[in-house]
């Protein structure tokens, strides 16, 4: 994956004769911001777009954003679409149209000692959430629900996904910290995409499916948050804050796309609102 580095150095001047002061303890250090994550993160088809064409990366994504305004000294942002959590840690392969891409490096090459700041967005893709809410498509109002494929025998099957990605979470947190020691860690969760009740046609998805998803994605926000706390980071809520915002809402309005985009976004993705309101949510946390 492609990362953008901006390296910054210190020039040191020395006169014959002439001590150099050692610098000062009122001198700042060098901010060092990594964006990791997912889909959610690097906001495909909002653009301009930087990087790999297949990660779908963004100049208008959160991380970019909140760069801008933290005025960090290095920034690597080395989010991309179709990531999760085993793509921290090992080559991830792309494909864009459904051709061959080739690879990304692994997200966490992305991290250094000296690192300061990280943000992450991860999950969906280990849950399947995406795909799950595209067999949810329905354009017949009377047509079977989506999330009777999906509970067997009681069992929900997306839940179980769900819950099996709390250990995969907490492991790529230790890592983080592992070798970003210094670093303030911030994980944020997914928004509100779908209002209670649902809003077919204009998302065609049941009334009953669309409470069962978003229910998921509330369900993730859980385990994420959980995490955490327990692995020593920070979790952003950007569900509570976008409510109002979800995918059945107005252009200009809304955050999040449906399964036709009214704005420059990916369906079922943030568009570039969205994407600068959880730059601000972001912001306020590390400001607080």
């Amino acid at each position: 994956m492609g990362r953008a580095a901006l390296g910054v150095a210190a020039l040191a001047g020395m006169t014959l004769g002439v001590s150099v002061a050692p610098a000062s303890a009122d001198t700042a250090a060098q901010q060092v911001y990594v964006a990791l994550g997912d889909s959610m993160a690097s906001a495909p088809l909002v653009l301009p777009t930087t990087g790999p064409l297949a990660c779908g990366r963004s100049t208008r994504n959160y991380a970019h954003l909140l760069a801008d305004r933290l005025k960090v000294d290095v920034f690597r942002d080395v989010t991309c679409s179709g990531a999760d959590t085993r793509d921290m840690t090992q080559p991830q392969k792309l494909s864009l149209l459904g051709v061959d891409a080739g690879t990304a490096p692994p997200q966490f090459d992305a991290l250094s000692a000296d690192t300061t700041l990280v943000t992450l967005t991860i999950g969906g893709n280990d849950a399947g959430l995406v795909g799950v809410a595209q067999n949810c498509m329905q354009l017949n109002p009377l047509g079977d629900r989506c999330k009777d494929s999906y509970v067997k025998d009681g069992v929900d099957q997306v839940a179980q996904r769900i819950d099996a990605l709390g250990p995969k979470l907490g492991a790529v947190l230790d890592t983080i910290h592992q070798r970003s020691p210094q670093a303030r860690v911030l994980v944020t969760g997914y928004g509100d995409y779908i209002k209670k009740g649902g809003c077919w046609p204009v998302v065609p998805v049941l009334g009953s499916d669309a409470d069962w998803l978003q229910g998921s994605v509330d369900r993730m926000n859980g385990v994420i948050a959980a995490q955490s706390a327990a692995h020593g980071a920070e979790y952003v809520d950007v569900r509570t804050p976008s409510k109002g915002h979800d995918a059945c809402q107005a252009p200009g309005v809304k955050w999040l796309e449906g399964f036709v985009p009214t704005n420059l976004a990916a369906p079922l993705h943030p568009n570039a609102l969205g994407e600068q309101a959880y730059a601000g949510f972001i912001a306020a946390r590390i400001g607080g």
